[in-house]
């Protein structure tokens, strides 16, 4: 399935090189040395989208998801016990997800 315009427009606003190839085989939508920055619009591929995060082993990890999964995505950020930031897609809200104490 093609990328819908949105994704493309987030994509390309992030900050460093699109589609970086992390360890096991995925990719994350854009990275710098330091940040990684997934974009994601589905609801069932939230799960996907924290592990690819995990995976870059980028110290700062960015989940950009529509304002109505925002919660969705930090929670999911949770249970994967991954810290980072969920942001909505224009960038007006955020919100930091620290790791679960387990």
């Amino acid at each position: 399935m093609p990328e819908s315009q949105s994704h493309r427009k987030a994509k390309s606003r992030a900050p460093g090189k699109p589609e970086v190839h992390v360890p096991g085989g995925g990719r994350v939508d854009s990275a710098t040395s330091k940040t990684a920055t997934q974009i994601e619009r589905n609801r069932s591929n939230l799960p996907n989208s924290v592990a690819k995060l995990k995976a870059s082993g980028r110290p700062r990890k960015v989940l950009q998801v529509p304002q109505f999964l925002m919660s969705n995505a930090s929670a999911e950020m949770k249970r994967q016990n991954v810290s980072g930031t969920v942001k909505n897609m224009s960038g007006t809200r955020r919100r930091s997800v620290r790791k679960s104490e387990c």
